[in-house]
């Protein structure tokens, strides 16, 4: 479907409508407020920490045709703050002729992993190499091929560590395909990588691309604990970073702002890690930074 965005900016006093209703959409609610703009949110869960600091609140299910199409009429522009919104939800208020930021696109190729990777290569930003698992021999082909230890992740849902687990060998392989349970997956090969490093980036309707300062991340189970930025890197890997956010945003025909983790395997050498297509907690720092 293609995104149908209006011409020019959004005036202040406009309506923002936000699909979730977490601490993202707390955040995002409370920039928009400063900028003039008001804020209703649609989240199914009662008083949300994003509704309460917003204009309004439609308390329903992110899948309710009644309260997606009253989104999309009170609202100048609809957006999410999280990934695990339905794609048909953000496909539906678009169809209803609301404007969406960023487009059904970028969620739907966010919330599988193997399109997902698919995607990237595609454009020239570079994952580490993966085999599609939707059986016990797909994961034991895939660890013949790239190897042990690799690390296999549902291609949905799964999020800070979840959904996934490390193959050490393969002998693992049955434990390991029970463990996620037996659901569609994606095996990674093991990244040879030095740091994890992120960059959040952001394209408007005209095109226009603005990209931050690259981060670096660390983490602890499975958790990011903290973000530096910004991150002290070379210039070829500056350069590389931005090559990647450009063609990433460009691909989608994105508009919004996008956070990009990045594994970082020295000498300028990156692999994407994922995409993540809205407001990023990498990205806090750039609010007063």
């Amino acid at each position: 479907m293609a995104l149908t965005l209006k011409a020019s900016p959004l005036p202040p006093g406009s309506t923002i409508g936000i699909l979730g209703g977490g601490q993202l959409g707390r955040m995002l609610s409370q920039a928009a407020s400063r900028l003039g703009f008001n804020v209703v949110i649609l989240d199914p869960q009662e008083n949300s920490p994003a509704g309460r600091v917003s204009q309004g609140q439609i308390v329903a299910a992110y899948d309710d045709p009644t309260a997606l199409t009253v989104l999309g009429r009170v609202a100048q522009v609809v957006t999410f703050e999280f990934e695990n919104v339905p794609a048909a939800s953000v496909e539906a208020v678009a169809s209803g002729g609301a404007s969406v930021a960023p487009g059904p696109l970028a969620l739907a190729v966010a919330q599988d992993r193997v399109e997902e990777k698919t995607f990237l290569n595609r454009v020239g930003a570079r994952t580490v190499d993966f085999a599609a698992v939707d059986s016990l021999d797909d994961l034991i082909a895939g660890l013949e091929r790239l190897g042990t230890p690799a690390l296999l992740k549902t291609r949905r849902d799964g999020y800070d560590g979840k959904g996934q687990i490390w193959v050490k060998s393969a002998r693992m392989a049955p434990d390991a395909w029970a463990a996620i349970g037996e659901r569609p997956a994606v095996l990674e090969a093991k990244a040879a990588f030095v740091r994890e490093l992120s960059v959040i980036c952001a394209r408007d309707h005209a095109g226009r691309i603005a990209v931050y300062p690259l981060g670096e991340n660390r983490h602890a189970g499975g958790v990011l604990r903290t973000t530096l930025a910004p991150a002290a890197v070379d210039d070829a890997t500056e350069k590389a970073a931005r090559r990647i956010a450009r063609a990433v945003l460009k691909g989608l025909d994105y508009v919004g702002v996008m956070g990009i983790e990045l594994f970082d395997l020295g000498d300028g050498e990156l692999r994407v890690n994922e995409i993540a297509p809205r407001v990023h907690n990498t990205g806090h720092w750039t609010q007063d930074g």
